[in-house]
């Protein structure tokens, strides 16, 4: 099957085979967020990425399968109203910015800063401090090798823009830079992107627009 990312709210997830990491997306809850669950091939192991919403669904994805983390990207609660109970039930660690850990509803377990690494069984992924749309917000970057790379964005980078910066100028700034300048300035045009609602996107497919949103502020 070939996976495209698009998902529906009470619908199966869509799964995307690499060689050494599967993706499972599964749209959740009244605000259509994405939960996205990282599984190592090598060892099984899980990272589940924002626990958003509807617990009894993405403990049916997880399954008996064991998970070692749950990786918030932000603060904002849609995306972690299902981390209590999928902590409980699976006793995987928090992992969050801690510009954004007070926020969430239990204490984290490990707080990870820019350029930090999470590992997933065998596989690793890097830490994105994207700044704006809250202070802690970041993205999780697999390296797969050459162009084989996959950016899950939270609500910093979508389909058409970044995330909502709510009109401040100061905000969009920041945010709008670290995108450019973290993302774009430094990753090819196949790279993909996963964001934590809609569709999926690739950088090529976003890049000649960059000077658009410069300009309009959003």
């Amino acid at each position: 099957m070939t996976y495209t990312g698009d998902v529906q709210v009470g619908g199966p997830a869509d799964v995307r085979e690499l060689a050494k990491l599967t993706i499972y997306k599964l749209a959740v809850g009244p605000y259509d967020n994405n939960a996205y669950l990282l599984r190592c091939v090598e060892t099984g192991d899980g990272l589940l990425i924002d626990a958003a919403a509807e617990a009894d669904r993405l403990l049916a994805l997880i399954s008996d399968q064991p998970i070692s983390s749950v990786v918030t990207t932000h603060q904002h609660g849609d995306h972690w109203q299902a981390l209590e109970q999928v902590v409980k039930v699976t006793g995987a660690k928090v992992l969050v910015h801690p510009l954004d850990a007070a926020a969430l509803p239990l204490p984290a377990d490990r707080t990870v800063e820019h350029g930090d690494r999470i590992t997933v069984g065998v596989v690793t992924l890097e830490v994105i401090h994207l700044r704006g749309h809250t202070p802690g917000a970041i993205a999780l970057l697999y390296d797969g090798g050459g162009s084989d790379l996959h950016l899950f964005t939270g609500d910093s980078l979508f389909p058409g823009g970044v995330g909502n910066t709510w009109n401040d100028p100061e905000r969009f700034t920041q945010l709008y830079t670290d995108v450019v300048e973290r993302v774009f300035d430094r990753l090819p045009d196949e790279t993909w992107v996963y964001p934590g609602h809609g569709k999926d996107t690739t950088l090529g497919a976003e890049r000649p627009s960059l000077q658009e949103w410069k300009e309009r502020g959003w």
